[in-house]
């Protein structure tokens, strides 16, 4: 047994008694339904900002996103992006959603749902977006955690035998301490992320040679034809190297999207709507129970503005890209490196060109192996922290909405504290076990499903928007709005696609003319919301909707001055969006400087234009998430006190407010 192997495993057994420690200490604290749910809402603010940056950014941060910053180039490094858009949504609905908690005692977004819609048919809903998010994404963290051990082992650990195992100490932590131990595990989580992708891109970038070698090496790839897209040929984009540009505002073809796309994928609209898949992590049912486990919501500005937007955006933009397009000189694409060897950069990857780009992350683990094979291990628990950080959250609050939503609602109204518990912990070992059984028997199955995962939690935005903004919006409109986003993002989609295909039916390719799943169902979700509610209001209705929205008014309004800032608000959101991950964005690819210059003193700040335009707009980004959650209130703690209606309902059953 090699070296890093055994500091690998002693890493792990560290990591997993630190998980169990927490399991079974917060489960000697679950008193209550509500402390196991939702931590008794007393998250601390440092647990929060830490535990929710580690759910918002999983293992496909740390492993996944390098490899397709690789695969792509640039152009995809606008993913980056959703260290801005993931909290942006946070921004618009946490505060108003934990405000709704407090005061009313709800423990799950389906309760708050039902509740303020007056119809179980949304809750159900509610409860199958949570699965349909929890069991696919949290199958693909798991796989993905076996796939790392496997290659690290070199062999040893096999994929599934590794995947299963490691999934045992989650499942024990999860099932045992609930939502307060996911807490709790996730906030060294969170630690072990940052510190992994940091390493990995300083390793990336000392065996390049430095910053001077990697300009050297980005001027020359930019200058040629080298990639897997060849270059953009027009479209908007200009005639660039594909890895340097992204080809144009949108790509219109006869077959829908079932063409190749010319120089690349990732469009103006295309990095547009994949930013509103991802927004699609905080709006899933998980994250309003995140909302709901705080004593206030303090915590929530400095997790979406400082860790995230800023910290997270930090390591993305420079570190991520370190590894991703580091890896074309390192020999990970044959081509690329012919064109650097005369300057000195080593051929230390192996050819990754054949889709190979899951191993990236960890071929610059085994870049130290025998050097330091003490932080091979350290690294390793750090890609796996990011694997589980998601996965577990999902897995409690899907546990707690299964029973609360189901169990409870309609099985046994007057179930106890204790019983909840048992269920909550018995909803964990299922969704468990059905992420397992897709990931062990059909891999394939995994990747399609786990495609939809952020696209369906994006889903609610109009069922939240109008819980906490928009009265106008009724049951009807929600219900069947949401039911028919789900619907578009399936049939926009591979898993869709597949099931067309079964029955002979080829009408589209994947997203459609550049347009993410994610975009497709908005954009049917949003049409029969309105036009649905505009067919069905009633005014007994909405002036049940209207106790919501008054007290929301009373509690989260702005003062005069505050308010006469709301257009300059919209302003700053719609520019920055357009321009900055949107069709807009196409300026970015020349406007500092020709990629094909072939010399990095061609380029106004060093490096290719494309990129300075994405750091750019990030500090834009974290300039703007201030501006909405500190200076327009929308995170910060409200000045009038919440009086609870509601302290604990764990054994009560929910009353529609009377005030």
């Amino acid at each position: 047994m090699s070296a890093k192997v055994i500091w690998l495993f002693v890493f792990v057994v560290l990591y997993w008694a630190y998980c169990i420690f927490w399991g079974i200490r917060s489960a000697r604290m679950a008193k209550t339904a509500s402390d196991y749910f939702i931590a008794g809402r007393t998250i601390s603010l440092w647990v929060f900002v830490l535990a929710a940056t580690a759910t918002s950014f999983s293992g496909w941060t740390f492993m996944g996103h390098p490899g397709l910053v690789y695969r792509d180039g640039f152009q995809y490094a606008y993913a980056s992006f959703y260290t801005v858009t993931i909290p942006f949504t946070g921004v618009v609905f946490l505060k108003r959603q934990w405000m709704l908690g407090k005061r009313f005692g709800y423990v799950t977004p389906g309760e708050m749902l039902s509740d303020y819609f007056q119809g179980d048919t949304i809750r159900i809903l509610t409860v199958l977006v949570a699965l349909l998010f929890s069991i696919p994404y949290l199958g693909l963290q798991l796989r993905a955690s076996g796939f790392l051990f496997n290659v690290l082992t070199d062999d040893l650990v096999p994929l599934n035998f590794g995947m299963w195992l490691l999934s045992l100490v989650v499942l024990i932590y999860v099932a045992s301490g609930g939502l307060r131990a996911v807490a709790y595990v996730d906030t060294l989580q969170c630690i072990l992320l940052a510190i992994g992708i940091i390493v990995t891109g300083i390793i990336a970038l000392n065996t390049i040679g430095g910053w001077d070698q990697l300009q050297a090496g980005l001027a020359k790839l930019s200058a040629s034809d080298v990639g897997k897209w060849g270059t953009t040929k027009g479209y908007g984009g200009g005639d660039y190297n594909a890895y340097f540009a992204i080809p144009g505002v949108i790509q219109f073809t006869a077959g829908l999207g079932k063409e190749t796309p010319v120089g690349g994928l990732w469009t103006g609209i295309m990095c547009l709507t994949y930013m509103f898949a991802l927004m699609g992590i905080q709006s899933a049912p998980a994250f309003t129970m995140w909302s709901f486990s705080n004593n206030n919501p303090k915590p929530f500005a400095p997790q979406q503005v400082w860790a995230s937007a800023f910290g997270i955006g930090l390591i993305l933009f420079f570190f991520t890209a370190f590894q991703g397009m580091g890896a074309h000189l390192l020999g990970a694409t044959p081509a690329a490196h012919a064109l650097v060897a005369d300057i000195g950069i080593p051929n230390a990857l192996p050819d990754l060109t054949a889709n190979k780009q899951a191993a990236l992350v960890p071929g610059y683990f085994n870049l130290i192996g025998d050097t330091a094979p003490w932080l091979v291990g350290l690294l390793a628990v750090c890609a796996l922290a990011a694997m589980q950080s998601t996965g577990a959250a999902y897995m409690s609050t899907a546990g707690g909405m299964l029973t609360r939503d189901l169990y409870k609602r309609y099985l046994n109204p007057t179930a106890t504290h204790t019983t909840q518990k048992l269920f909550g912990r018995l909803g964990v070992a299922f969704i468990v076990l059905a992420a397992l059984i897709v990931a062990t028997v059909s891999a394939d199955a995994l990747v399609l499903l786990g495609g939809l995962a952020v696209a369906f939690g994006f889903q609610m935005w109009p069922s939240l928007a109008a819980v906490v903004y928009i009265p106008w919006i009724t049951r009807q409109g929600a219900t069947l709005g949401l039911a028919a986003g789900l619907i578009a993002v399936i049939f926009t989609d591979s898993f869709g696609l597949t099931i067309m295909k079964s029955m002979d039916i080829d009408a589209w390719g994947r997203w459609p003319w550049t347009i993410h799943s994610a975009g497709w169902g908005m954009l049917f979700n949003a049409t029969v919301c309105i036009i649905v509610s505009a067919m069905t209001q009633n005014e007994q209705d909405m002036a049940h909707r209207m106790k919501y929205h008054n007290f929301l008014k009373e509690h989260a309004g702005l003062s005069p001055e505050k308010a006469k800032l709301k257009p300059l608000a919209w302003i700053i959101v719609i520019l920055w969006m357009f321009f900055g991950i949107g069709p807009g964005a196409v300026i970015g690819n020349d406007i500092f400087g020709d990629p094909n210059a072939g010399t990095p003193d061609a380029w106004t700040f060093g490096m290719p234009s494309i990129w300075a335009w994405q750091i750019l707009f990030w500090i834009l980004g974290v300039g703007m998430m201030w501006f909405l959650a500190y200076k327009m209130e929308m995170s910060t703690v409200p000045e009038k006190e919440i009086e609870a209606l509601v302290e604990d309902i764990g054994d009560t059953t929910l009353e529609a407010p009377s005030n």
